[in-house]
């Protein structure tokens, strides 16, 4: 285990001026009550100002926010990397644009990373390695995921949304990656949603074989993070499962499908204990083992082909009754903002640790020694999900003042005093902006 600790040392969020409520939203297509407010989980959308915003313009005010609100001299940037899926031009990325905040600095590695919601957290892994790396030089490492989230008409344009965050990287960080080898990734080729016509900005997407590829890559990743974990810390009585982390973060869509996702984990976690108890082989053993299996209430859905769960109304009944009360304790602050703010694709996943760090980094004290394991996902498809540690900086080295911690990070995000300045627009505007 590394004692760098290497990872986010600040955050910083850029949110629309404006939004429309989902239920506004329901009246004006016409649709039932309840259709995405229950439905999606969703209580509004983040919306851009067509006429003077792009993901340039998103990825250039959160970077300059960063550096302003932390006193961070751009000379002191080394490193700066971009997670979107919104491109302007087929060449030029967005952060050759963004360089125009660093003025005679010109030794600024990193470029634009693509992999539709995914880019930022490859620019995070990047921008992790290379600090820990005996290369790193000393200055810090910015991380941005920006994406203006857009749909056609139909039934996906209401995951709408729009969002950019910055992340300030460097060593013995508040929110660590102390362990590195607490990661693992899922890649598959698949074409759940995609972008062949540069025309628009519209995806081609397969909502339900979308929502698969989501459940199949929280699947892999889950059950190799899960025996990781167990395998660093000795084996034995070692066991991890859906309420060992303190809190999880999840690539947020839409909140409803974080809920059925988390919730699936306590079938997972049915299962590695099945199979576990399954290779046992004394007789003993045996006999107590199936008795604690059929006590378990997931008992009917440990052998099924794993396939034949997805859309099962039974057992999505069960897990939620199984889940709800660990999913307000560990997800509940995370899924806060982006079901204001909506999907932002690249930059969901790092809106929910923000909206996780407001609302725990006012009790620092109280957070401190804790972790949280986050999920992320893109299209395509590419997920990963790895463990970040919280805890107080030293004061032995150059990096760790009192500007860097999670409580500094509740104050500068404050997404209360963000959103609740928002204009609200009529719901009919959201189709003449998209």
């Amino acid at each position: 285990m590394t004692e760098k600790n290497v990872g986010i040392l600040a955050i910083e969020v850029y949110t629309p001026k404006t939004f429309i409520s989902q239920s506004n939203l329901e009246k004006h297509n016409g649709v039932s009550k309840g259709k995405f407010t229950i439905g999606l989980g969703q209580d509004a959308i983040g919306l851009v100002n067509g006429d003077s915003e792009d993901v340039n313009s998103l990825a250039l005010t959160v970077v300059h926010n960063l550096l302003e609100k932390y006193s961070i001299d751009p000379n002191t940037v080394g490193r700066l990397e971009i997670g979107t899926e919104t491109l302007i031009d087929k060449s030029k990325s967005t952060k050759t644009v963004l360089m125009s905040l660093f003025g005679s600095n010109t030794d600024i590695e990193g470029v634009t990373t693509v992999n539709a919601c995914y880019g930022g957290t490859a620019a995070l892994f990047n921008t992790f390695a290379w600090a820990e790396s005996d290369g790193w030089d000393g200055r810090y490492g910015i991380v941005v995921a920006a994406d203006i989230a857009a749909y056609a008409r139909g039934p996906a344009r209401p995951t709408s949304g729009a969002g950019a965050v910055a992340v300030l990287v460097g060593r013995d960080a508040p929110l660590a990656f102390a362990d590195p080898r607490e990661r693992v990734t899922h890649a598959a080729h698949v074409w759940d949603f995609f972008k062949p016509d540069h025309n628009v900005e519209y995806p081609t997407v397969d909502g339900a074989l979308s929502q698969v590829c989501y459940y199949q890559a929280l699947e892999d990743c889950y059950l190799r993070f899960a025996d990781k974990v167990e395998k660093l810390g000795g084996g034995g009585d070692c066991s991890f499962d859906a309420e060992s982390p303190d809190y999880f973060v999840f690539h947020a869509p839409y909140n409803k499908l974080v809920q059925k996702s988390y919730a699936r984990l306590y079938l997972l976690d049915a299962r590695r204990k099945y199979e576990k108890e399954e290779q046992k082989t004394t007789k003993s053993a045996g006999e107590e083992n199936e008795q604690e299996i059929n006590s378990d209430p997931l008992k009917e859905w440990v052998s099924k082909p794993i396939e034949e769960t997805y859309t099962d109304k039974v057992l999505e009944k069960e897990l939620k009754k199984l889940s709800s009360e660990s999913f307000e304790t560990r997800l509940g602050d995370a899924n806060a903002a982006s079901k204001l703010i909506g999907n932002t694709y690249a930059a969901s996943v790092f809106m929910g640790l923000a909206s996780l760090m407001d609302k725990i980094g006012r009790d620092e004290e109280g957070a401190i020694g804790k972790n949280v394991v986050v999920f992320s996902y893109g299209s395509g498809s590419m997920a990963s999900m790895y463990r970040l540690h919280i805890r107080s900086p030293s004061t032995s080295t150059p990096t760790s003042t009192s500007a860097f911690t999670i409580s500094k990070m509740s104050q500068m995000i404050d997404f209360p005093s963000r959103l609740s300045s928002r204009v609200e627009l009529d719901a009919k505007e959201l189709d003449e902006v998209m």
